[in-house]
């Protein structure tokens, strides 16, 4: 990389002066190498340490997509009722606020390309999510949910209540047929890593390793919630914790709730987009994580052809 950007200074040395707009172009060409070239690093880098590159999703989707015959923009979740909460996804369209730039661009393409009903018409157990369920019952009602709902584009988070009955062996291979089943039906998979949980730590980092394992294998884009989580609060995640009292229920400035399971959800910090904002708001990172995957599955594999409005100030 040292290499490439030093080429491209000596290049630009033995160049005659620019004018200003020539000079604007040159900045942005030196950027776009320097991108490419840490783009070529990171990718190096992962090979080395046996880590998959980080588009190897990319290729193997757009086949999948190929074969996709429903509605374009459909945007199915399947999960338990951290996916089915309206806290989870829904107030995105309404409510949001501080966003970077890379994340309102995320938005504004989303909301250009997808289905409008997919923001908060699709919860419940018809669309395959609800509260207290396992992957048993995505993989005993995911034909049901392909066939009714026929998506483009499906995201799934199961865990969190398998963290009991089940075994990570058998988590890992429902969790594999479900996913087959989507991309066998044309309906690229964004599969998801399950939050922190009070108490389990142990066992969700088994399950958290088993999906990303499946996301390799499978070659299907991984959404980290658990990563995110620990990226922005390593130590003190859990709502349970002493130092969060008085505040109760979702209303602890952390990522998990004070029953130490669900996402938290405080209203001081609910529509914030900003690394604050991220840090003290579960439902909000997740909301978070998921925009960013979904936006790039859309730029690297569907390409939609949409009219992006110019960019208004963030819903307050």
């Amino acid at each position: 990389m040292k290499k490439l950007l030093l080429l491209g200074i000596v290049a630009a040395l033995a160049l005659p002066p620019l004018a200003t707009g020539q000079l604007g172009r040159a900045k942005q060409l030196a950027k776009e190498v320097a991108a490419k070239a840490e783009e070529a690093a990171a990718s190096r880098a992962a090979e080395a340490m046996g880590e998959p590159k980080p588009d190897y999703w990319v290729e193997p989707m757009k086949k999948v997509h190929a074969k996709f015959t429903g509605e374009k923009g459909t945007f199915a979740h399947f999960g338990d009722s951290i996916t089915v909460s309206r806290a989870f996804w829904s107030g995105l369209k309404w409510s949001r606020k501080n966003m970077d730039k890379k994340t309102q661009a995320a938005f504004e393409l989303v909301k250009a390309y997808m289905k409008d009903a997919c923001w908060a018409d699709w919860k419940g157990a018809q669309y395959g999510n609800d509260g207290q369920m396992t992957i048993r019952w995505a993989h005993t009602n995911v034909d049901k949910w392909l066939k009714d709902l026929n998506p483009e584009v499906a995201l799934i988070m199961f865990g969190t209540n398998d963290l009991g009955p089940l075994g990570v062996e058998e988590y890992e291979t429902k969790t594999r047929q479900v996913v087959q089943k989507c991309l066998d039906n044309g309906t690229i998979v964004i599969l998801s890593t399950i939050p922190p949980r009070h108490g389990a730590d142990a066992k969700v980092k088994t399950f958290v390793q088993a999906v990303r394992k499946v996301a390799r294998d499978m070659k299907v884009p991984l959404s980290d919630y658990y990563q995110a989580c620990m990226d922005r609060r390593p130590e003190d995640w859990d709502g349970t914790l002493a130092k969060f009292r008085p505040a109760g229920g979702y209303e602890v400035p952390t990522l998990i709730s004070a029953d130490g399971v669900h996402p938290s959800n405080p209203s001081k910090w609910r529509g914030d987009y900003s690394d604050e904002g991220l840090k003290h708001n579960g439902f909000g990172l997740r909301s978070y994580v998921v925009l960013h995957s979904y936006a790039e599955v859309l730029g690297k594999v569907i390409k939609p052809v949409v009219k992006l409005e110019k960019p208004a100030e963030p819903a307050e």
